[in-house]
């Protein structure tokens, strides 16, 4: 008779490598006081942690050595001292014209093995990152943005097979956009110059202060009328207000030309400021410190000081006072309609600029 099998024990493992992402932009102001630095000479960003590791960018706005003068270089250094690690990491200059930065399919670069313990292992990149003649597509009111994206790779052995549900994203705003759009179960309507815009009072009251007091507070209406005038605001503006309520991001203005796209900007911060819609508000504050030049910057400073634009307001003193084109911004008509309207703040920009002995 033939001995039963003895039972068998499979076991498995495996060795998953993990990544950490991080990116650091590296913003150089006033880029023309670094040409002519010297073959070899180099800018230093700050220290950037991605994965648990210290990280810098080197750029060379005169080549590292003398065979790539005529390029820039740029290398990515690990700070971290007695350490090792395998990284993949993607240099780039930012054009801040064009679309977002998309990170790269990670198999089209190669790994990057980095050494602190030794000088010529510690840094990796590129001697002939770009030629010198072609920096001027991306320097933008002098200044130059490298964006530096790292992932970290770390490998995990398990000896476990682990079995995941895959739960699928949150549709709570794709919920509450359709709801906007098919106006089911609308409570309230708001007429702007004409055009009337169904809402629902619970989902208002729970994104805005204002329309939570007005129609659940002491001082509520009680109208059997649930329509409500709006005055001193365009539709479109109104619209993307309600968009912004359900959706929490700012409306989709892809169809605006650039000067209509600034303008757009402005009256929703107004109306964020309106309506004490904190989050909508500050992020209009930072679309219009990104857009700031000569032409535009006396303007924006007496919205933001207007509307106690805190941040927009130092941003656009701190861009004046660095900007080195401050006759650009004192000829612009701006200029004249901040002095007359706003003659504090022309004092707070010659007291700062007096300060860091930029004038």
């Amino acid at each position: 008779m033939l001995a039963s099998p003895s039972p068998r024990t499979m076991t498995a493992s495996a060795c998953t490598p993990e990544t950490a992402h991080g990116a650091h932009l590296f913003k150089i102001n006033r880029y023309s006081l670094y040409r002519d630095l010297g073959v070899g000479r180099l800018i230093e960003s700050s220290t950037f942690a991605v994965g648990g590791y210290h990280w810098c960018v080197h750029f060379y706005p005169d080549g590292h050595s003398g065979v790539t003068k005529d390029h820039v270089s740029v290398f990515v250094e690990l700070k971290t001292k007695n350490a090792k690690a395998r990284a993949v990491f993607d240099l780039r200059l930012v054009d801040r014209r064009t679309q977002p930065y998309a990170w790269p399919n990670p198999s089209e670069i190669d790994p990057s093995e980095f050494d602190s313990c030794d000088d010529n292992s510690a840094c990796c990149g590129f001697l002939d990152f770009v030629e010198k003649i072609e920096l001027k597509d991306y320097i933008l009111d002098d200044v130059l943005v490298i964006e530096c994206n790292i992932a970290v790779i770390k490998f995990k052995k398990t000896t476990k097979t682990k079995f995941e549900v895959q739960v699928p994203r949150s549709n709570l705003l794709d919920n509450l956009g359709k709801l906007l759009e098919t106006q089911e179960g609308a409570d309230v309507s708001f007429k702007v110059d004409g055009e009337v815009f169904p809402a629902h009072k619970n989902i208002l009251a729970m994104q805005c202060p204002v329309f939570k007091a007005e129609f659940y507070g002491p001082m509520k209406n009680k109208s059997k009328h649930n329509v409500n005038i709006i005055e001193d605001m365009q539709p479109a503006v109104f619209k993307a207000l309600l968009h912004f309520i359900y959706m929490d991001s700012l409306a989709p203005m892809d169809d605006l030309s650039d000067d209509e796209y600034e303008e757009m900007l402005k009256h929703l911060l107004v109306a964020a400021d309106r309506y004490a819609i904190d989050r909508m508000k500050l992020m209009c504050e930072s679309k219009l410190c990104d857009r700031l030049c000569a032409k535009n910057v006396a303007t924006t400073l007496a919205l933001a000081d207007q509307y106690h634009c805190s941040q927009l307001k130092d941003g656009c003193i701190e861009f004046i006072n660095s900007s080195n084109r401050m006759s650009d911004v004192v000829a612009s008509k701006g200029y004249e309609h901040l002095k007359r309207t706003c003659p504090t703040i022309v004092v707070d920009i010659w007291e700062k600029a007096a300060k860091t002995r930029k004038i």
